[in-house]
């Protein structure tokens, strides 16, 4: 790789996979790091420990909520229960003291909401920052019965994306750029953009939960697409099960809200930061039973395709016929940003 500066967002997998193949063994790690895995496991004592951690950088509004709900997601798709949250806050000089009141507020709502609890982290005013940042940590508890890993994944599993595309892009383009939006958009519509925050929501606790209960081994895999949006997660799904993919594209629900954003702004929802979608791998005979049981507790899901076993194969097929799986460098917001914004 040329020695060039690197773009905004994620780290190259390459880059990534090539550092953590460096990394020393330690036998009480049961899961470490990885493309398309979302936390680690460790064993202390005879407890399994998720840990996870992960910044909020795009985000202004109700930034707290999002640091919450993005750490408990990743430590959810591993089978676990999110318990314990550690938030690293920096403010940007002239912080005020009730900006810093409002986030930390904001933390202990989220935490309230999922039944998490505070425990620890830093506050500090920070130099060079133009906005909040958090940095957060969650560690969560799962059994050995029950945890998810994609070493699970087969050859022939099918793929569901549950819920929809991209709901926290969504939420974070409508409140970033509600000045311009509000030139174009209907008020009612960038308030209904603005809520998906909220609702239809970004966890997706419940929703790995559910799944767990009702097919118990038949649950392989879940992964929680975000930066880079739903194409980057399915790339990144392949990479941890060693598998292709084909994926039905007419099958991928996109938001109508979201449609109209990605359509003024002039961004591809399938590169936008996908948080509050969740895509699960399944055992082929269990498809129906997953889907079913997600309709019944009120959580839309889609059969969207399906592994295979030549990992280079990532397509997407519809009745335009076969394309590869798009990628994206970096995700639609940053490529927005970099732009100049939101203008």
């Amino acid at each position: 790789m040329a020695d060039s500066p690197l773009p905004v967002g994620k780290l190259p997998a390459e880059l990534l996979a090539a550092f953590l193949g460096q990394l020393p063994h330690d036998p009480s790690v049961i899961l470490g790091p990885g493309i398309g895995r979302d936390a680690a496991v460790v064993r202390a004592g005879n407890a399994l420990l998720v840990l996870k951690s992960d910044p909020i950088t795009f985000a202004t509004d109700a930034i707290g909520w999002y640091a919450l709900n993005v750490n408990a997601n990743d430590v959810a798709c591993l089978g676990a229960t999110p318990r314990w949250f550690l938030a690293s806050v920096l403010l940007p000089e002239g912080a005020t003291p009730s900006l810093a009141q409002l986030i930390l507020d904001d933390l202990a709502h989220a935490a309230q909401q999922l039944g998490v609890i505070l425990v620890g982290g830093h506050t500090e005013i920070t130099a060079g920052l133009d906005r909040p940042i958090i940095a957060g940590a969650m560690v969560g508890v799962v059994s050995d019965n029950q945890l998810l890993s994609p070493e699970r994944a087969r050859p022939g599993d099918a793929v569901l994306l549950v819920r929809g595309i991209a709901i926290e892009g969504t939420a974070l383009l409508a409140r970033e750029c509600a000045e311009t939006l509000r030139q174009t958009l209907d008020p009612e519509l960038l308030t209904r953009c603005q809520r998906f925050l909220f609702e239809p929501g970004i966890s997706i606790v419940t929703a790995a939960q559910v799944l767990q209960r009702a097919l118990g081994p038949a649950l392989r895999y879940l992964h929680d697409p975000t930066e880079g949006g739903l194409a980057t997660g399915l790339h990144e799904v392949a990479i941890a099960c060693n598998t292709g993919l084909v994926v039905d594209e007419d099958a991928i629900f996109i938001y109508p809200e979201t449609r109209i954003l990605c359509t003024v702004l002039d961004l591809d929802p399938l590169g936008l930061i996908a948080s509050g979608a969740l895509v699960a791998v399944v055992a082929p005979d269990s498809s129906t039973l997953a889907l079913e049981t997600l309709h019944q507790a009120g959580i839309p899901a889609t059969l969207l395709g399906w592994l295979t076993p030549d990992p280079s194969r990532r397509v997407l097929v519809s009745a335009k016929g076969e394309r590869p799986l798009p990628t994206f460098a970096v995700d639609e917001v940053a490529r927005l940003f970099s732009r100049g914004g939101c203008s």
